[in-house]
Parts: structure tokens; C-alpha cells; sequence
């Protein structure tokens, strides 16, 4: 340390500043240095009791079609290449808009609850009577940018905490090894907006979302290079320790209301301990040849989402309270955005995740996680009944299916419905701010009462919004 003068800021940028220097957490806990205070993700109370304890998010990102997954319109083969008539201007996001398309696909009834589900998604079609199925979703933009912000985070701005960063701020975490939100993103690349997504907006960032892979360590650098690894119990490091020790003093003192310098140790100790526990959580190959075969793991075109499932599982038994999947990624073709070539495009994306998915319903069940763990599907819009480029589908915000299924939720149940076309909600409909509400009640939380001070205003995840869909509610 010799002639050697930083702030405290640069100091802990370079004692901590990625993922792989926070072993120094191990010397900070072992020296009797880390600032003593609760862990933000230390588990808290819910508002009232449920049963939902854990949730598990399938994001099909760009957009889903409702007619031709889980809300059939036979009047599409009655009127085929006719325009519609009665609902209002049809505007577009991109192209000229066509006349009426059918669906490719077929749907048929399902369960008991007799639901009907397009043969698209015949493993899930099984548990129809497992799903809570909302078919009269709406969002406030059919463009992909606020509109995915908007199903993320509840706004169609940017900068506001995301749904899994109010569920782990309202219940914190039953895994101090882990993070409490943790996002896989398809292998083909990211959603639009990237990481504000599953971003912790204005709160602490201890309840953002983790991104992890799929495959070697879950995060870039959470192992130290070996060279730190041999110095940190040298005496250099024992210098910088103490120095660290003296400004965290200082500093609290003259802040003693300013957070930002636990959470940060937090944050080391956490990533410290991910070290020993991560890797381990989402190694799918302990898990048995059958329950792979479950969920499609080593199989095409099921293998990568089917992993991703699996590590879900695994992340919720361990006390994991929030698991966003995003299905679909990049743009155009690689996403749910089917603006051409509709039956490949959905086939390749019901095929990945169809099997995984009524493999994650089955597996939860047989270890009894499915009446603590809450699933839902869902895309930010669906698409218009017209045609586009004679054989796709543009974006649609005036009309969508959601489905839920797990702890809380009254299987077998249909809500809502679109109109004849399957163009807009209209008997029944349910906003995203709705859709929240709910998914915070099933969890045990009051989304009037789940606030956050910010600039002078309690904010909440349905602003100033929401109503709980009641009919889901088991």
C-alpha cells in the first residue's frame, strides 16, 4: 500500500469490482471485517397466508399467436382472406395488413375442463386441467420495446423494477447461497431492452435479476484466477484489509443512513458463496436418466429449454424465489415474432418448449413442489388473425392468452374471451396490471400494500392500477 491513494469507491472497485474478486468476502468474514447487517434477501413474512412460494416465469418472447395456440376462431376458415368488419381500424406495426388467416393447426378439447389447445402444445394439452387460461389479455403497446417493459415491469418506460425484483423485495430469499431472482435467456440471444428487464429499476440492486447459463459456470468469472487466489493471505492483503476496515468505519459514521456499502458487502458475500453452491444447483446431470428424458435434456429440439426447465426446478427446491426463462431471443425468426413464415416459426418454438414445459408440471408434482411453486406463461402481446406477407402474423397488444398453473391457481379454469376474429379482449378483459396483482396475491402478497419510497411516492408494481383476477384463484 505504499504511496497508494484511492476513495473508498475505487478501492471497492478494486477489491470487488467483478465476480471474480469476491473471495475477498472470505478474508473480510474470516478477519471479522464485513459490516454487520441484515441480508435484503433475508426471508420476509407474507402479507397473508398462501401456498405459492416460489415462481417460475416462461416469457416467450416476440409475441405469441392466441389463434393459433389456445384461443381457436373457427370463423378465420369461414372468412379466409376476407377483411374484417365491425372492430375498428386495424393498424400494423410493420407491412400492409392481409385479409383473414387460419390457423395451420388444429385445435381440439382438452381434460376435463374440456379446454382447447391447438396441437402445437400436445404435452402441456395434457394438463389442461392444471392451467388457469386468460384469453382475454391486453397491453398498452404492440410494439416489443414497451411492450415487453410493460409485462416485465408493469410500465412501458424504462427504469422501474421488475416483477421477480418486487417478489424478492416483498418475500426476500429461503436460499442465502443463491441469488433470490435468477434469468436464463435463450441461447440465440437476448430480449429487446436486454437487462432492464429483469432489472431492480430503483431499488436496491440486490433484488435484480441474476442471469445465469446453462452450461459450465452459471456466471462469467465466479471462479478467482488462480493467481489472486494464492496472494489474498499474503500480507499485502492483510494491509488492504485493515485500510478497508478504516474508510467502511468512517464512512458509516458520516452515513449512517446510507446503505449502498452493505448491500455491497452483500452482494461479496453472496457471489462469494455462489462459488461452493451455484455450480451444484444447476448441474442437471445428477438428476436421474428419466427425469432428463422428462423434460427433453439430450434431446432435439427440446435439449437447451429443457435444461433451462430443469435447472428452474432445481433452483426453486432450493429456496430460489423467482426463475424468469425467456424462450425465443434475438429478433424476427430466432424470437416468437412471426411476421413470416408462421407454421415454421411456431412449430420450432412449440416443439423446443412444449415437452419441457409439461415435464416441469409433472416433475413439480411428483416431488410435491406444484401447489408452492406458481408458473406462468405468457409472451408481452399476441397477433393479429390477418395475414402478413401472405403467411405470418403482426404484432397484436388488443388481444392475448396468458395461462397459469401451481400454487394458488384453480385448475381447469377459462376466463375471459376475444372477439369472433380473435383480434381484440372482449368479454372479461384483463390488463398486465391486473395479470401483477394477481400473480403477487398467489404469492402472498398485496400489491396495494407492497410499496417502495421513491422521490417522495410510494410506488407499486401496479402503480396506481390493478385489481386481482378473482376466477384463477383456486
Amino acid at each position: 500500500m505504499n504511496n497508494f491513494i484511492c476513495s473508498r469507491r475505487e478501492l471497492l472497485g478494486r477489491l470487488g469490482g467483478g465476480v471474480a474478486g469476491v473471495a475477498f468476502a472470505d478474508l473480510l468474514n474470516r478477519n471479522g471485517l464485513l459490516a454487520q447487517s441484515k441480508s435484503p434477501l433475508a426471508p420476509k413474512p407474507p402479507h397473508f397466508p398462501v401456498k405459492a412460494k416460489a415462481v417460475i416465469s416462461i416469457f416467450c418472447y416476440g409475441g405469441v399467436s392466441q389463434v393459433d395456440t389456445f384461443d381457436p376462431k373457427p370463423l378465420l376458415f369461414e372468412r379466409q382472406g376476407e377483411q374484417m368488419s365491425g372492430v375498428g381500424e386495424v393498424r400494423p406495426t410493420m407491412g400492409t395488413p392481409g385479409g383473414l388467416m387460419p390457423s395451420p393447426w388444429k385445435f381440439r378439447k382438452h381434460g376435463q375442463c374440456g379446454m382447447d389447445i391447438s396441437e402445437l402444445f400436445p404435452y402441456v394439452a395434457e394438463h389442461a386441467d392444471d392451467l388457469a387460461l386468460i384469453r382475454s389479455m391486453y397491453a398498452q403497446s404492440s410494439a416489443h420495446g414497451p411492450a415487453i417493459f410493460q409485462m416485465s415491469t408493469g410500465s412501458v418506460l424504462a427504469g422501474h423494477p421488475s416483477v421477480g425484483s418486487w417478489v424478492t423485495y416483498g418475500l426476500g430469499s429461503e436460499n442465502e447461497n443463491l441469488p433470490g431472482f435468477i434469468v436464463f435467456t435463450d441461447y440465440r440471444g437476448g430480449p429487446i431492452n436486454g437487462a432492464p428487464n429483469w432489472g431492480n429499476g430503483y431499488m436496491p440492486a440486490a433484488y435484480q435479476g441474476t442471469p445465469f447459463r446453462d452450461s459450465g459456470d452459471p456466471i462469467v468469472d465466479l471462479h478467482p484466477p488462480e493467481a489472486w487466489a494464492k496472494s489474498r493471505t499474503q500480507e499485502r492483503g492483510q494491509k488492504w484489509l485493515r485500510l478497508l476496515r478504516e474508510l467502511n468505519e468512517k464512512h458509516l459514521d458520516q452515513n449512517p443512513e446510507d446503505s449502498e456499502l452493505s448491500a455491497r458487502i452483500h452482494s461479496y458475500e453472496l457471489a462469494f458463496r455462489m462459488q461452493t453452491y451455484a455450480s451444484d444447483a444447476i448441474d442437471v446431470s445428477k438428476e436421474s436418466a428419466a427425469t432428463q428424458k422428462l423434460y427433453g435434456v439430450g434431446e432435439k429440439p427440446t435439449d437447451y429449454f429443457g435444461r433451462q426447465a430443469l435447472m428452474a426446478r432445481r433452483l426453486v427446491e432450493r429456496g430460489v424465489r423467482f426463475v424468469q426463462i425467456f424462450s425465443g431471443g434475438g429478433n424476427f425468426e430466432p424470437s416468437w415474432d412471426a411476421h413470416w413464415d408462421l407454421k415454421g416459426n411456431h412449430g420450432l418454438h412449440c416443439a423446443e418448449t412444449d415437452k419441457p414445459i409439461a415435464g416441469l408440471i409433472k416433475d413439480l408434482k411428483s416431488r410435491g413442489l406444484f401447489d408452492s411453486t406458481l408458473i406462468v406463461w405468457h409472451g408481452e402481446f399476441g397477433r393479429l388473425p390477418i395475414s402478413e406477407r401472405m403467411d405470418g402474423r403482426d404484432h397484436n397488444g388488443n388481444g392475448f392468452s396468458v395461462w397459469l398453473a401451481g400454487g394458488g391457481v384453480k385448475g381447469g379454469t377459462i376466463v375471459g374471451a376475444t372477439d369472433e376474429y380473435g383480434y381484440r379482449a372482449a368479454e372479461n378483459r384483463k390488463s398486465i396490471y391486473e395479470l401483477h396483482a394477481t400473480i403477487l396475491r398467489l404469492v402472498g402478497l398485496d400489491y396495494e400494500k407492497l410499496t417502495y419510497r421513491f422521490n417522495g411516492r410510494d410506488m407499486r408494481l401496479t402503480d396506481v392500477h390493478g385489481r386481482v383476477i378473482e376466477e384463477v384463484l383456486a
